[in-house]
């Protein structure tokens, strides 16, 4: 038999927040909804300009556009002081970021209120600084990496407590809905772990505008043909105004 040698790797301050969000996910019964999406309307519309959005911004928008006009969406099981559900009054978009810290590749959570309300060259501008700003310089990023470098169990409970003690906290620090993909390098996430009440992945879009778009949801909250209502919601969306703004799309969010 072969000997097997290794050594032991700490865990960065980064990859002790995702463990600690993966707690966080552990309790919560997910289910997930697919729709086959025709979206050739903004893959012509995209094609039309020089520096196009991103498929995480459009997204994003029209995703905050439905959770505006769905309720449901914008809820939250909480299970103290007793269960009851948390409706926040805006949505807050947490979008999954790889940023390199400390040498590795590490997950971030780029965070945008009532992203509906801004411009896709605004969000734009947001998720380009979320990429390429220094990471000590973004505020979100700042706090989740002070947790996570509290020793165990101060770190669990920080992150367990900006969870669990109030619904606007909850809101506040992990979002209302999240948007997590691998599209941009070939790949589908099959399985989403999110202790969020939604969140949101696409594969690659085909050349001919064919997506698949999944929804992973906490069935505490929702039950699946609103889920799969959502997703309807959320085609429409893409296939509606958002395709002529992506045509009139510029770049420079301006003052």
């Amino acid at each position: 038999m072969a000997r097997v040698t290794g050594r032991r790797v700490a865990l960065t301050p980064a990859r002790r927040a995702i463990v600690e969000v993966m707690h966080l996910s552990a309790g919560v019964p997910l289910v997930t909804v697919e729709r086959a999406m025709d979206l050739r309307g903004l893959v012509e519309a995209r094609a039309g300009r020089p520096t196009p959005p991103s498929w995480a911004a459009i997204f994003t928008k029209a995703y905050g556009q439905v959770a505006a006009r769905h309720a449901e969406l914008r809820r939250a099981y909480m299970a103290w002081p007793w269960p009851h559900l948390y409706q926040a009054d805006q949505s807050v978009a947490s979008v999954a970021v790889e940023r390199d810290h400390g040498g590795e590749p590490c997950v971030f959570f780029a965070s945008i209120g009532s992203p509906e309300r801004h411009t896709l060259a605004g969000l734009q501008a947001a998720l380009t600084g979320a990429k390429r700003e220094p990471v000590e310089a973004v505020r979100h990023y700042r706090r989740m990496l002070r947790h996570a470098a509290l020793p165990w169990p101060l770190r669990s409970w920080a992150f367990r407590w900006g969870f669990h003690r109030s619904g606007h906290s909850r809101a506040k620090n992990f979002g209302t809905f999240g948007l997590t993909v691998t599209a941009g390098l070939g790949a589908t996430l099959e399985t989403l772990v999110t202790p969020l009440t939604t969140t949101l992945t696409y594969g690659p879009v085909a050349a001919d505008g064919l997506a698949r778009v999944r929804l992973a949801f906490d069935h505490r909250v929702l039950d699946g043909a609103p889920a799969a209502r959502a997703l309807r919601a959320l085609e429409a969306a893409l296939t509606g105004d958002l395709v002529a703004e992506v045509r009139a799309f510029n770049a420079d969010p301006g003052p």
